[in-house]
């Protein structure tokens, strides 16, 4: 047991579920996106996207990325261009969906799918480019410029946002991804800053696309109850819901909460120098309740040699996303360009502990800690 772990979940506690399970356990209804269901989406779309498109839930984010993609893809397209430095639930769900992962570097500011190979890419692989599924890294929003570039070419885009519920953009402090013609879908797993559990959303401003993608999770039934096209089961339980909705109503508190924490850190780091001691940050976009806190160690310190010596002091952290998916033993016979950026971070990506009871001083001893491991090791 570490003194200071990586990440302590804090899901709603049960005292706010109780209206909620009353409302189930009068209407008998369990799950079939029953009525909570229907009321978390509603609200979702009200309170979190100003009104505009519509949404899904569904049991999982990785469920949700196959969907979406299947009812996104073009039926002669064979690959799905992502980034390598993604989770492997990425991949995964292409390759669920019949397609190849090819993928692309990332930008060394901002740990983004690289804008110009994606754009060469774009033009060299045409119509063998089935959908494209971007990253955002760690909650961060992206920039949705060339996405919708690529949708008005008839390029599918599936944005995997799985950390990026609650990151609004600065114009009009909106949800990420607001008003897109593509998916965007978020996980709702229990370590996410909005953690009911397991479970997660798709959204899009296209609502026959969530229409589509809502059929699939039902087995592809028609009206009629007829399967009528490739589908699964992705429902979320009345339960599950409820939870959902009980999250929703506390969650500008945990918002803010980890807002200060990352606040702590920032200044922390200032205050050891370690900025301007080799330790880079990556650049965000928008406001981001971050789910852990990242940094890549300097280039004469290797980030399992960081973690080690965290350890040593009863410091849990942890290394996302090292190896990158084209460094895993499922990936590694899939295309890919040139990936040094990628090769680096996930040579010196270490992932910092940042839960909501964290508070000053224990980020001022992780600080601390990092300073002594620059400071032992000679990094400049």
């Amino acid at each position: 047991m570490y003194e200071i772990p990586f990440l302590r979940p804090n899901l709603v506690k049960k005292e706010r579920l109780l209206s909620y399970f009353e409302n189930i356990e009068a209407s008998r209804i369990y799950s079939n996106y029953g009525p909570l269901n229907h009321l978390f989406e509603t609200r979702v779309i009200a309170q979190m996207f100003g009104g505009i498109g519509a949404a899904v839930t569904v049991h999982n984010a990785t469920i949700g990325l196959m969907l979406a993609i299947s009812q996104s893809k073009r039926p002669r397209g064979k690959y799905a261009v992502m980034p390598s430095f993604t989770f492997a639930a990425t991949p995964l769900a292409a390759e669920w969906c019949g397609l190849e992962p090819y993928f692309l570097d990332i930008e060394p500011d901002d740990w983004q799918m690289n804008r110009a190979q994606l754009e060469e890419t774009v033009e060299r692989l045409g119509e063998q480019i089935a959908v494209v599924v971007p990253y955002a890294t760690f909650g961060s929003a992206i920039d949705l410029s060339i996405y919708d570039k690529l949708l008005q070419e008839g390029i599918p885009v599936v944005i995997d946002a799985a950390a990026s519920f609650g990151t609004t953009v600065a114009e009009d402090a909106a949800q990420f991804g607001k008003g897109f013609g593509g998916a965007v879908v978020f996980s709702f797993h229990a370590t996410k800053t909005f953690g009911v559990g397991e479970g997660g959303l798709v959204y899009s401003a296209d609502q026959n696309l969530i229409q589509r993608i809502r059929r699939a999770g039902n087995f592809g039934f028609s009206s009629s109850r007829e399967s009528v096209m490739l589908g699964l089961n992705s429902k979320i339980s009345e339960y599950t819901a409820a939870i959902a909705l009980a999250t929703l109503e506390g969650f500008q508190a945990v918002q803010e909460r980890r807002k200060t924490i990352i606040d702590y850190y920032r200044r922390k780091l200032q205050q050891k120098d370690l900025l301007q001691r080799g330790w880079l940050a990556q650049k965000m976009q928008g406001q981001v309740p971050l789910q852990f806190f990242s940094l890549l160690s300097p280039d004469s310190l290797g980030n399992r040699e960081v973690i080690r010596r965290l350890a040593s002091h009863s410091i849990e952290a942890r290394t996302y996303f090292s190896p990158a998916c084209h460094q895993q033993k499922q990936f590694q016979s899939c295309p890919h360009s040139d990936l040094r950026v990628t090769e680096r971070i996930a040579e010196h990506i270490v992932s910092l502990p940042l839960w909501e009871e964290m508070n000053e001083a224990t980020v001022g001893r992780i600080a601390n800690v990092l300073g002594s491991i620059t400071e032992e090791n000679g990094a400049i």
